[in-house]
């Protein structure tokens, strides 16, 4: 009869206790429990329905993960004004919270659901009417109240965001003219970093990672991507899909890029190295949606297909779970 050991060369280890340290593939018997059990990689890798937002919206800044968002202002598509509503979900249901200082959109976010940080944005050409104004103004989140924090480098909107409250990067952006730079900040002040982009362009809701390793995708140039290591933009391998895709994910080497006009739901993962298509895209297809969390555990809130039902959808997406199973015969 074959065993593991002899296909593996491995002998099943047999510990009182599950390990902390385990890898992929790796079988142990717990005598504790008396089961045995199996580290795996299961990849679900797909979209399902979570609660709807209570006020329609798209293009908002986002921070926090699947079970702890919070979303930022944004504009609502009916009658088509900037607004300053927050809301916050706890992977169920979206709940108000204070509003935002101003009524902006295409603003940055980053950060947690407790400590977050947001700045810039846009006031459309229709609230007041015939005029459009940028800003450049930066407020913290603390969990029940925000708090001024000085100005970005320039008044701007579309502006991509990634990090934390403490550790934020900012880049490119429209004031109108498309920008390159590159902008961080410490939970204090933001500083212009010599890294500028490969190319200017707005990234609203595209760039996903740290403050020293991000991914920023298609923007105002559809399809393309750059890659950010804590210095230099470079250009990264472009998705298989052109449009204007919103996105999540954990760093340069692993995220999630989905929909884009006028209403995509077809979703990409990204290992590193190359895009690939998932079988199953959005239950419902939108733009400029806002993302959050990570490749294993995203979010994807809002967003604009002309519809209202649209601008509330909410969709919780799995990807691939690491996971310890217990082995059981029959």
């Amino acid at each position: 009869m074959t065993t593991y050991y002899g296909l593996y060369g491995q002998k099943v280890q047999y510990l009182a206790s599950d390990p902390t340290d385990v890898q992929i593939g790796q079988v142990w018997y717990n005598s504790t429990s008396a089961t045995l059990k199996v580290r795996q990689s299961v990849a679900t890798n797909s979209w399902a329905t979570g609660g709807n937002l209570a006020t329609p919206r798209y293009s908002s800044g986002a921070a926090g993960t699947q079970t702890a968002a919070l979303l930022i202002a944004g504009q609502d598509s009916v009658p088509n004004l900037s607004i300053s509503a927050v809301e916050a979900y706890n992977g169920t249901s979206w709940t108000s919270a204070t509003s935002y200082p101003a009524t902006y959109f295409q603003i940055g976010g980053a950060g947690t659901q407790t400590a977050a940080v947001a700045w810039c944005g846009i006031i459309p050409s229709n609230y007041p009417p015939g005029v459009q104004t940028v800003h450049s103004d930066t407020n913290k989140w603390k969990g029940s109240s925000w708090t001024s924090s000085g100005s970005y480098p320039r008044a701007q909107g579309g502006q991509g965001a990634a990090g934390t409250q403490t550790a934020a990067l900012s880049a490119g952006g429209q004031a109108p003219a498309l920008t390159d730079q590159t902008n961080i900040y410490n939970g204090t002040s933001w500083t212009t970093v010599p890294g500028t982009l490969v190319t200017a362009r707005t990234f609203q809701n595209r760039i996903f990672g740290t403050q020293t390793s991000a991914l920023a995708i298609s923007g105002s140039t559809p399809n393309s991507v750059q890659s950010y290591n804590g210095t230099t933009w470079t250009v990264g391998t472009s998705m298989n899909t052109t449009r204007f895709a919103s996105a999540f994910g954990d760093s340069n080497q692993s995220g999630v890029a989905f929909g884009g006009p006028p209403a995509v739901t077809s979703t990409e993962i990204w290992n590193g190295t190359t895009w690939t298509n998932n079988p199953t895209g959005l239950n419902t297809g939108r733009a400029s949606a806002a993302g959050f969390g990570t490749t294993a555990s995203g979010l994807a809130a809002g967003g604009d297909s002309g519809s209202v039902p649209t601008d509330q959808a909410t969709e919780e997406w799995t990807g691939t779970q690491i996971l310890t199973r217990t082995v059981t015969v029959t």
